[in-house]
């Protein structure tokens, strides 16, 4: 099997220590140009230019205090979406605080840039990239015959290796490079179209905690593109932020805040914004962890954003391991093997040496992977715990079952057996995410894309208790609207999420999974009653009569409610509530409702959806500016910061 071997990366100010030292470089970072405080920042420091040794992010008013330091010459790499990268090298001596101001540029040249390529694309006939291609190809293969020298004594030590770990994979004959073409895949989005409360007054969905659209969004336009519609998930986008939603009371396990105001882009409109909070538990509260780590190293994991980038995220979860915590290692190519049988959380070294030994080639048996980490978890069941397996690939499985539809059915039927799933994707080029998110909402699991180290952070650090942990199961929304004050209602995302009306009673439907301390958003746009809007509508029925309206005189919107399991349940929870008609001018409503709005705008925008009404990048900018509120990490900031960079993208 040939193999690229990676170089380790170790994290300090992100989880693991890499230096003995008690030295911190801090200061500031500001614009240039108006000279204001930045908040979510990139800060990474090297050692030797390219030894990572820790990084951060810059707070609220711009500072940062990257600590743990030892005596000796750095270089601080700062970076922010649009602005240039700043570079710069500093002496740590022995004094506790180095300090160093940082200011950015703004990145002027995107477009242009942007520009410059379509038009050399344009230039370059089919014929001369077929020859380019060719040429390439002939290259490639040159370098692996020159190759196949270099590495052919690892094989026998590679061999030994594998029969240590019980890693029982064959050799793999040939070179696997990462695709040379843009074969993602995403599943169609139909948007959700008015529904006539006179005809449809019922709406029922499943909850969705998925955030992987908007880091892949993100993806796209940092690098100078932007993405295709199918690729944004709106719902997924505005659940990609927390929102300040009050905690539970009494024994459920989340609680449920309704509002009702005007629409932000549709003045005919109004909205009703309904926000869940999960119940917080604390790491050291949480309980045992059986984790198996199920990872793929085909071929296609090879470049430095996917298989060294899987590893280094999976070392911040290492370092965040209790005692009582057990971990194991399965990896995939073109068979399954088990790299680290169960081990407690205290043997950090141990767990970390077998995720260092990790390495891609092969081809992808996704299927007998799933497999086998499955019946890894099943085998070291903790009852009363959280059972998981993570799932780390680019999805782009091709040997042994591989479909969507077997894998959904596989990992339906593995579901039952009390095990969670955690998806995490990675990669360009030949990212499934069709696959991905599937996979992850029959396995009454969660998933997220992982587009850098900051991303592992937020998803297996500062989210770990809602990444692992599950509090509610197969939650459950259903909305009745009064037909006297609502004419029509369209729920805004969610397409994928829809269920029948009699699935909402039916505790063998499946539904979404809700974590701890995670936050869940649901807007409707609500066309009111007495409206002159028309609405799609239908011939009359022959063999029925139409059923009229209540002369109800009734204050309430809606009656709205709620079904769940408890984890390790089968027969759901009912809760009912009522909204009132107590509308309140956008500008009154709360920062959650205000900045989820800006944050729906943004991805109507993106899909070019046909209900985005007057929105636009500058209002979208200037409602997220005024609704920010307590923004400590910077992801809002950054959200305001990526439309001014599609609004850049986008001008002619």
């Amino acid at each position: 099997m040939y193999k690229i071997i990676f170089t380790t990366i170790m994290f300090v100010g992100l989880g693991l220590s890499a230096q003995n030292g008690n030295k911190s470089v801090c200061g500031k970072v500001t614009d240039s140009r108006s000279n204001e405080t930045l908040a979510g920042a990139k800060l990474i420091i090297y050692k030797q230019d390219t030894v990572f040794v820790s990084g951060g992010l810059s707070d609220v008013d711009g500072n940062f205090c990257v600590s743990k330091l030892g005596p000796g010459t750095y270089k601080v790499v700062a970076s922010l979406i649009g602005y240039e990268k700043y570079s710069k090298a500093v002496v740590v001596g022995n004094t506790e605080k180095t300090m160093i101001n940082i200011s950015l540029s703004l990145l002027t040249k995107t477009l242009n840039d942007v520009k410059v390529k379509d038009k050399e694309k344009q230039v370059i006939s089919q014929k001369d990239e077929i020859k380019v291609l060719k040429a390439e190809i002939s290259e490639k293969k040159i370098e692996h015959v020159q190759m196949k020298e270099q590495v052919a004594y690892k094989s026998m030590e590679s061999c030994k290796k594998m029969s240590k770990a019980n890693f029982g994979i064959p050799a793999v004959t040939s070179y696997n490079k990462a695709p040379e073409f843009n074969t993602e895949e995403y599943s169609r989005i139909n948007e959700n179209e008015y529904k006539d409360v006179s005809k449809d007054p019922l709406s029922t969905l499943s909850i969705d905690v998925d955030r992987a659209s908007y880091s892949n969004v993100r993806r796209y336009i940092t690098k100078g593109s932007m993405p295709p519609p199918d690729a944004v998930r709106v719902e997924e986008m505005i659940n990609y932020f927390s929102y300040n939603y009050p905690q539970p009371k009494g024994d459920v396990p989340f609680s449920i805040t309704t509002e009702y105001t005007e629409c932000a882009w549709n003045k005919k409109h109004n909205l009703i914004h309904i926000g869940i909070q999960g119940k917080e538990v604390k790491t050291e509260n949480l309980p045992a962890n059986n984790l198996v780590f199920l990872v793929d190293v085909s071929g296609s994991m090879m470049t430095a954003d996917r298989l060294p980038l899987v590893k280094s995220g999976l070392r911040l979860l290492v370092d965040q391991l209790r005692t009582q915590d057990r971990v194991s290692l399965v990896v995939y190519a073109g068979a399954a093997g088990l790299v680290l049988p169960s081990t407690p959380g205290s043997e950090k070294e141990k767990i970390m040496q077998a995720i260092e030994s990790l390495e891609a080639g092969g081809s992808t048996a996704g299927g007998a992977g799933i497999v086998l980490a499955y019946q890894t978890a099943k085998d070291n069941f903790i009852k009363g715990g959280n059972n998981r397996v993570i799932l780390a690939t680019d999805g782009d499985f091709n040997v042994g079952v591989s479909s969507d539809g077997d894998l959904t059915r596989l990992i339906e039927q593995k579901r039952e057996d009390g095990v969670f799933l955690t998806v995490l994707g990675f990669g360009t080029g030949n990212y499934k995410d069709s696959k991905m998110e599937q996979l992850a909402d029959k396995g009454n699991g969660n998933y997220a894309y992982v587009d850098d180290i900051f991303e592992a952070k937020k998803v297996l650090v500062k989210e770990m208790g809602g990444t692992l942990l599950t509090i509610a199961k197969d939650v459950k929304i259903q909305i009745e609207f009064n037909p006297n004050k609502v004419k029509g209602y369209r729920l805004v995302g969610y397409e994928n999420r829809i269920l029948n009306k009699e699935d909402f009673n039916n505790d063998k439907k499946d539904a979404g999974e809700l974590g701890a301390g995670h936050t869940v958003t649901a807007i409707y746009e609500i066309i009111p009653a007495g409206s002159d809007e028309v609405l799609a509508s239908i011939d009359p029925l022959k063999y029925q009569s139409p059923v009229a309206p209540s002369k109800s005189t009734s204050s309430e919107i809606m009656t709205i409610k709620f079904r769940y399991k408890e984890p390790s349940e089968s027969v759901s929870k009912l809760i009912t509530e009522v909204l009132k008609d107590d509308k309140v001018s956008f500008s009154k409503a709360s920062e959650n409702c205000r900045f989820s709005s800006a944050v729906a705008q943004f991805g109507m925008i993106l899909r070019d959806s046909k209900f985005k009404g007057d929105a636009d990048y500058k209002s979208v900018i200037a409602l997220a500016k005024q609704s920010k509120g307590k923004d400590d990490e910077g992801y809002r900031a950054e959200f305001i910061r990526l439309v001014e960079m599609a609004e850049l993208l986008k001008k002619p």
